[in-house]
């Protein structure tokens, strides 16, 4: 049994150390606890390399931005300064994704010429490094180098994509990556495990101004970076979803025009040999700017009824289910009896698609808002990127005259430079107006979300929609999904399947979607995966049916004080413990395979607490509905067994005794 480790910040230090000429070809960066060494070779422009534990765990590649004019930025370094800097602070998050305080503690190195600098930064667990430029006017990026040479029988977990047109939507293929020849590539983020065992999650963070990355397969132990090509002309697509789909018809040929005195964003590499680490790392967020709002009280995370899943497809009511008043007054009703905090209004509540300023005409938005305001229950209006684009000012604007607490925006399935812009400005344009945002058909978490703290959340990730019409989201996916894409940040899975399945059991449906897993494999996705609007996707009539179980999933909150990831291992199991306030959030899940985990309770703190805990039933490997809820009472000296079934899990709640 592997226990936890646990830390305790220093106050806030920063040390930094005047520029110097470089004299040595190399120079050394370790990590505080001094286990990751980063070095920086100068003879032949920049290359980096890095080890842990004196393990490699990337080979020597070079660091260039490349730009239009011809310029390879990193290609000659000799006439390069250096200065060094120590940082440990402490680091107070908004929304509280993983915990009440973020240590920010990291040893820096900046090579600086007249034209540009490169930091690289190491921490306990990673490292990255940024370009910033000093070159005044407007540049065109043509693209980079970027350092990811791995040793030779390095494999991948590889989130493989088709066209740069995506909703980021993969699953997470195992490949050596020698076998990944180009032009085949992925989004980010995506998992390298060397030979010697070491887990490298690579991505970006504090993307602005700036197409996101991919990464393209070589055909060897080499990854190299891709990009989307900056659009020069957008039309409607001519397939009949032209409200929601574009063509490219015209692209430049460099990948952003933008100011040359600038920093870029940082390229980011969660280093470790304990699978833990992948979940509670927040390097991702502590690499971005800092919130960019003066006031952020009025940022409410919650839980929020979703439709959209389920298809307003209510039983037992008396009245004709759909998208109508009637519907969402018992989605509200519903929402305010479990004190589940919002209810989203999904496609079809606008008159068209592209027309987001009228409702349908069974639909009164002031109405519900009014309705829901009076049971405590906020109201998220989705739309379409493309129709909102146009409009924003005056679609914001009339959204929050109407009292609306956010908007689910969809199907921006790009990352350019031009869409990427679009997620800042959106966010700074809906903050404007106290307005949550959740971005759906959208690319991975890459650092607005500090800036921007009402980006509550993000999709970019294969979860319970795919039921509707695929059998991809099985166990195995699910316990591999906390160990890459939420390294990046939040994502919007929307858990909640009460018609809980075994894969040889499992059918598609769209109307009555199946979920893959046990129920308490599905009830465990709440404590164990991350985002500050957290979703029940499931039709409340069936809810409604199964009491118990939406009691409990409606008691877990969305944002924690401390996380502990007790055992994990990528693809194959998780348990963690999450903290709320003096409450204990306890989650396991499984792959295909039955599991048994002795769970000891030292890390609770004093006094007895009540465990109300779900486990999968006798005859969950047969029917993936049974389980069972039990309560005892426990302490710091118990030891809890838990025993899970083949594409199963368990939890509990833990509540201090009064």
């Amino acid at each position: 049994m592997r226990f936890p480790r646990t830390f305790f910040p220093a106050l806030a230090a920063i040390l930094t150390l005047a520029a110097a000429p470089i004299h040595a070809v190399t120079e050394d960066i370790n990590s505080p606890h001094g286990r990751l060494r980063v070095e920086v070779d100068t003879s032949d422009g920049l290359t980096l390399r890095a080890w842990l534990d004196g393990r490699v765990v990337l080979e020597p590649a070079p660091l260039r931005l490349n730009l239009s004019d011809g310029r390879s930025l990193g290609t000659d370094a000799s006439t390069m300064t250096l200065s060094r800097r120590r940082n440990r602070g402490v680091v107070t998050p908004v929304i509280k994704q993983k915990s009440a305080t973020i240590p920010d503690n990291f040893n820096e190195a900046t090579f600086t010429s007249a034209e540009f600098s490169v930091a690289v930064r190491v921490y306990d667990d990673g490292l990255a490094y940024r370009f910033s430029t000093t070159l005044g006017g407007t540049i065109e990026v043509t693209g980079e180098a970027v350092p990811l040479a791995f040793p030779a029988g390095t494999r991948t977990l590889f989130p493989e994509e088709e066209s740069f047109m995506s909703h980021n939507e993969r699953s997470y293929l195992d490949f050596e990556l020698a076998d990944i020849t180009s032009p085949r590539f992925a989004s980010l983020p995506v998992l390298c495990t060397t030979p010697a065992g070491i887990r490298v999650v690579f991505t970006d963070a504090d993307l602005f101004d700036y197409p996101g990355m991919f990464v393209r397969g070589t055909g060897g132990s080499v990854l190299t970076p891709t990009f989307p090509p900056y659009p020069l002309e957008i039309v409607p697509a001519e397939n009949g979803t032209s409200d929601r789909n574009v063509e490219i018809k015209q692209v430049g040929d460099f990948i952003a025009r933008t100011s040359g005195t600038r920093s870029f964003p940082w390229r980011t590499y969660v280093v470790t040999d304990d699978d833990r680490d992948l979940i509670t790392s927040q390097l991702v967020f502590l690499l971005s700017r800092e919130c960019e709002l003066a006031d952020t009280s009025w940022i409410k995370p919650g839980t929020v009824a979703w439709d959209w899943y389920n298809a307003n497809n209510l039983i037992g009511v008396d009245f004709e289910s759909g998208i109508n008043n009637d519907t969402y007054k018992f989605y509200i009703d519903f929402a305010a009896r479990f004190g589940i905090n919002y209810v989203i209004l999904d496609e079809g509540w606008s008159a068209a698609t592209t027309n987001l300023f009228e409702p349908n005409p069974d639909i009164d938005v002031p109405e519900l808002v009014a309705y829901g305001a009076a049971r405590n229950v906020g109201i998220i209006l989705w739309s379409l990127n493309e129709p909102l684009a146009k409009d924003r000012d005056a679609l914001l604007d009339l959204y929050a005259s109407w009292g609306v607490k956010g908007v689910k925006i969809d199907f921006m399935q790009r990352n350019d430079q031009l869409m990427v812009n679009f997620y800042h400005d959106t966010a700074v344009a809906a903050a404007a107006r106290h307005l949550l945002v959740d971005y759906h058909g959208a690319f991975k978490p890459s650092g607005l979300r500090r800036a921007y703290p009402n980006v509550i959340s993000y999709e970019g990730v294969k979860g319970n929609e795919n039921n509707k019409w695929s059998a991809d989201v099985t166990p195995e996916h699910n316990v591999t999904i906390p160990f890459i894409r939420m390294v990046a940040g939040p994502m919007d899975y929307t858990p909640g399947a009460m018609v809980n399945t075994h894969p040889a059991n499992h059918r598609i449906s769209h109307f009555r979607p199946m979920g893959i897993g046990t129920r308490c494999h599905e009830i465990a996705k709440y404590m164990v995966y991350e985002s500050a609007l957290q979703m029940y996707c499931e039709l409340p009539s069936l809810y409604l049916k199964e009491v118990e179980s939406i009691t409990f999933m409606a008691s877990i909150p969305t944002v924690w004080d401390e996380t502990r990831v007790i055992e994990a291992s990528v693809g194959d199991y998780v348990v963690i413990a999450r903290r709320h306030g003096d409450t204990w959030y306890l989650g396991a899940m499984t792959d295909d395979a039955a599991r048994e985990f002795s769970l000891p309770l030292e890390f609770i703190g004093p006094g007895e607490f009540e465990a109300t805990i779900m486990q999968d039933g006798v005859n969950a490997a047969k029917h993936a509905e049974d389980y069972r809820q039990v309560k005892q009472t426990v302490d710091a000296d118990t030891t809890l067994s838990l025993r899970l079934v083949g594409n199963g899990g368990w939890a509990a709640i833990l509540r201090p005794v009064e």
